[in-house]
């Protein structure tokens, strides 16, 4: 699921100034991307839930040891975007081994998975370079087409993603506690 959120550093408002790298993510990065995993979760999705629903998912997927165990994946790159005084403005990942039915036919695919970013980074052309680089990422360790999956109520990452070149293909059940979701799948050739 690929969401759009913020720096804890930079939460006062002002809109950071533009990327200046786009690097991977190393361990040490783990607590901020934790931290920035949860709260664009709960911004984006915390309302369609029941709140203990939403802390039992966040506590197995976004807390420090999900995302330790996800830097760790030898499956997973996790690249980060930051701004010029190095604060993190986003993050996203390229997940090899995933597969959905409507992506099964086709040859040598990869999942861009998770583009967060806080929200005052919207608009700051973060989401667009991370999509590039896990995109030239993919195509450089022989991947022919990219997908994702998108919350059907998520439209602001939907048009991104549409304007991005990737389209509609099918749709998967995303499961958050009791709630059954519905994520669009997306996909684009390398």
């Amino acid at each position: 699921m690929t969401a759009t959120a913020k720096s804890s550093d930079n939460q006062e408002g002002r809109r950071p100034s533009a990327v200046t790298a786009i690097r991977p993510a190393t361990l040490a990065d783990a607590p901020t991307i934790a931290d920035l995993a949860a709260h664009v979760f709960t911004v984006t999705f915390g309302h369609s839930v029941e709140p203990h629903e939403l802390q039992a998912f966040l506590d197995e997927s976004y807390s420090l040891d999900a995302i330790t165990r996800d830097l760790k994946d030898p499956n997973r790159d996790t690249m980060l975007a930051t701004d010029p005084a190095g604060d993190v403005l986003g993050f996203a990942m390229l997940t090899r081994g995933t597969k959905e039915p409507c992506v099964a036919h086709l040859e040598a695919t990869v999942e861009l998975q998770r583009i967060y970013l806080y929200p005052k980074a919207h608009g700051t052309g973060a989401g667009k370079l991370l999509a590039d680089r896990l995109e030239d990422m993919g195509r450089e360790q022989g991947s022919r087409h990219i997908w994702l999956g998108v919350w059907e109520e998520n439209h602001r990452a939907r048009k991104a993603y549409e304007k991005w070149g990737y389209r509609a293909c099918g749709n998967h059940d995303f499961v958050v506690g009791s709630v059954v979701q519905t994520d669009d799948i997306m996909v684009k050739k390398l």
